[in-house]
């Protein structure tokens, strides 16, 4: 299948840092390219993969020396993809909806995965205008939002399977946070929690210009309060295997709406297990009691602390491996792009019966699944198929 992949521009596929909408993209480009696909990826030019490469800007946005303003750089982007799209069997965006309008002149299936939050006051008027887009979701709790939009499937991210060592006994004695410093994932919750749990924590995490004042106002200064508290800053990929491997357990005390929480599934395919708050996407995301814990509170936090060092540490890697591999959500886009109509020649040979089958039962049961955990009234299917 000839496949285009459109990726933002603000960092490098995949990113040097921080960075997981990118570093989603490139999972899934190289698995697609792994398994016999013909894919292009419209990227930043310093982006690497086994793809072939549209430069859209010569180096990603975010620390590039001269941006200023992302929205020309996107305009050529669109352009490019415009001029060439006759030449793809399907068209995938990751770039929320600034490519929308383009879409009702393409001859060949679009899809666009929505990678943020989606309970913003604005989207449903776009959504109104632009109904036909095929929309997919990375969480079924993404969807709560905007539940009348044109949804073609739920896709949860995968990783590759050897991309992050399982630690079955961690060295390090400390609790790990992970990500962005700012006021929806409450590192400050992260610092109280292992302060009254009477653990070492380390934060790996970066601070956008917007965050600024967060982190100096409120963050900088419980970091310097507290001497069990370590600032690291960004990590690279190649560290972060070890940072969350040799923790005893990974805080993900967020407060908003988490579409997906690519952290909960870095550190479980470490091995290590997730003490978590039940905010968006992460009843459907976490096995409470296997992979970790999902708490309502401090008070519960500091308890799962005490509880994590007696998790099977390959139970948690286990549940990483059973639903949360590349290979699963590359398979998961391929259905939904077949469905659209891409590649229908192709579908026989590629996609037998029994896998489709397969692909059915397991579908159910995720959502099944998911309706047990979640408390979910009526579950979505996991794909289109």
């Amino acid at each position: 299948m000839r496949i285009a992949q459109i990726a933002p521009l603000v960092e490098r596929v995949p990113p040097r840092l921080y960075g997981g909408t990118e570093r989603i993209v490139s999972y899934l480009t190289e698995e697609l390219c792994r398994q016999g696909h013909d894919v292009t990826l419209f990227a930043s030019g310093d982006s690497l993969t086994a793809a072939k490469l549209v430069s859209c800007c010569d180096v990603a946005l975010r620390l590039h020396p001269r941006a200023r303003d992302p929205l020309p750089h996107y305009m050529v982007m669109l352009e490019q993809v415009r001029q060439r799209a006759d030449e793809f069997d399907v068209l995938h965006f990751h770039i929320d909806f600034l490519h929308a309008p383009l879409t009702r002149v393409f001859r060949r299936p679009t899809v666009t995965t929505h990678h943020g939050r989606l309970d913003l006051p604005d989207l449903p008027a776009f959504y109104r205008e632009f109904k036909e887009l095929a929309l997919v979701s990375i969480s079924h709790d993404q969807r709560r939002y905007l539940p009348h939009v044109n949804w073609v499937g739920t896709v949860h991210h995968g990783l590759p399977r050897n991309l992050l060592p399982f630690t079955p006994k961690p060295s390090g004695g400390y609790l790990a946070f992970l990500g962005r410093i700012s006021p929806e994932k409450r590192p400050d919750l992260a610092i109280e929690i292992a302060a009254r749990a009477g653990m070492p924590l380390k934060i790996a995490a970066k601070v956008d210009r917007l965050d600024q004042d967060y982190w100096q106002d409120t963050i900088k200064p419980m970091v310097e309060a507290h001497s069990n508290v370590e600032y690291i800053g960004e990590i690279s990929e190649a560290e972060k295997g070890k940072f969350l491997g040799d923790a005893v357990a990974t805080l993900f005390p967020v407060d908003w709406p988490e579409p997906f929480g690519l952290v909960v599934i870095e550190s479980m395919a470490c091995g290590t297990p997730v003490i978590a708050f039940p905010r968006g996407s992460v009843p459907e995301i976490l096995e409470s009691g296997i992979s970790g814990f999902i708490v309502d509170g401090v008070a519960q936090a500091v308890e799962a602390v005490e509880r994590a060092a007696t998790l099977d540490r390959a139970k948690v890697r286990a549940a990483f491996e059973r639903r949360f591999t590349v290979e699963r959500m590359a398979r998961d886009y391929l259905r939904i792009y077949r469905a659209l109509g891409a590649g229908r020649g192709e579908a026989a040979r590629e996609h037998p019966a029994q896998d489709r089958a397969f692909d059915r039962r397991a579908a159910a049961d995720a959502a099944a699944d998911y309706a047990g955990r979640a408390g979910a009234a009526r579950p979505h299917a996991e794909a289109v198929s």
